[in-house]
């Protein structure tokens, strides 16, 4: 008598769970961290706008120090304090300059993360040369850079 297959066997359908299941197990902690490092772009590319003014100052009066938000048409906060310029972004906390240097916040904080951020902050520091213009360095210090979200 000729034999009929009924359907997959007890081995082969855990053998495919198992494979679904290593699968998940990579793939949502990558999709995270994509996730977070899209978000965070938004941090960064908010600091564009202030980056040419910094660069417009630094040309102007040749000194990274008199580059400070709220003088030379840097944007400042409405304290005219720290320059910090709240609600930036829907990612971006706050963005301050000071001595030409540019520090960009995201939303959360370390005890209550938001939108998967925590706080991380994007700093960048202005290197000008005369002979070569200005030019941009995240600064060590930047949170960023230990979440691996910026270079």
């Amino acid at each position: 008598m000729k034999k009929m297959q009924q359907g997959f066997t007890l081995i082969e359908l855990m053998i495919v769970v198992a494979i679904i299941g290593i699968l998940a197990a990579v793939a949502i902690p990558s999709y995270q961290n994509y996730t977070k490092k899209a978000k965070f772009t938004e941090v960064m590319q908010s600091t564009q706008a202030i980056k040419t003014a910094v660069e417009l100052c630094i040309n102007d009066t040749n000194d990274v120090n008199a580059c400070d938000g709220g003088s030379n048409e840097i944007p400042a906060d409405t304290t005219g304090g720290s320059a910090t310029v709240a609600a930036v972004g829907k990612y971006v906390q706050s963005i301050s300059t000071a001595d030409g240097k540019i520090t960009a916040t995201a939303v959360g904080s370390s005890t209550t993360p938001q939108d998967g951020l925590s706080g991380e902050n994007y700093i960048l520091e202005p290197q000008f040369s005369s002979a070569t213009g200005v030019k941009w360095a995240v600064a060590s210090n930047s949170t960023c850079i230990t979440a691996k979200l910026c270079k």
